[in-house]
């Protein structure tokens, strides 16, 4: 499903260069559950969006379901992300003015549907998230973890083939954040291909496999306790300064 072959993102400004992913090799197969763990700035945001064709590789190569993507127009990765990729992000991107259906709705209208199609897709995508009887409500009238539960609903009505999902349970409580991972977990059984961000170690467990990072680059297991240790000191001073 997703190669890379030595990638590299370099940002460039006029004063400075940094380098957010450095040689990176990578192979995720279809159906296949990830997740990315690292320390904060290690790289897992931009190799996501690299992964979300959000962001153009500067080097190297991505291959997304046998075909090279990584430097392609910005108009034909539109319509690949469309057509494949569903997102689920940490502050759930919900439009406030736009009931939980309609915000449910919007990737069907960008792809063409037709009306019937789009609230029977709705429907089947609110069920499985356990949100049906919400379809009328906006999203201020929810708890934190139905929001995500929607956006969870949002990211796979289309039928993606990738879904890619950044910190999903970083601003629940533990039992909504258990019931988005069971979710992920539910489409996993689908056969969809997850590839997720996450600072849980507990959460990160529960997927087939862990992709630790470091200063841009993807660390060796024999890396991982060392990896777990700048974690947890880079999180307890992030933590310590928010106080």
């Amino acid at each position: 499903m997703i190669k890379l072959e030595n990638l590299s993102k370099v940002y460039r400004t006029a004063y400075m260069e940094t380098t957010a992913l450095n040689n990176i090799n990578l192979h995720i197969g279809k159906g296949e559950f990830v997740a990315v763990m690292g320390p904060s700035g290690c790289g897992k945001s931009s190799l996501l969006n690299v992964v979300g064709m959000i962001d153009e590789p500067s080097s190297g190569n991505y291959y997304f379901d046998g075909d090279e993507v990584g430097h392609r127009s910005e108009n034909n990765l539109v319509e690949i992300r469309k057509q494949n990729i569903g997102f689920i992000f940490q502050n759930f991107n919900l439009i406030d003015d736009l009931s939980v259906a309609e915000n449910v709705d919007l990737p069907l209208l960008y792809l063409g549907y037709s009306k019937a199609q789009r609230q029977r897709r709705v429907k089947e995508a609110l069920t499985l998230v356990g949100l049906e009887s919400r379809a009328h409500h906006k999203p201020q009238e929810l708890s934190g973890g139905q929001q995500q539960r929607v956006a969870v609903a949002r990211s796979v009505v289309g039928d993606p083939k990738l879904i890619l999902a950044d910190e999903p349970t970083g601003n629940l409580d533990t039992k909504n954040g258990d019931d988005v991972m069971n979710m992920l977990g539910r489409l996993k059984d689908k056969g969809v291909t997850i590839m997720m961000v996450t600072h849980s170690p507990e959460h990160g467990e529960r997927a087939d496999r862990i992709i630790n990072m470091l200063d841009g680059e993807i660390v060796t297991p024999d890396n991982a306790a060392h990896l777990s240790v700048v974690g947890a000191t880079a999180d307890s001073a992030h933590t310590a300064n928010a106080d």
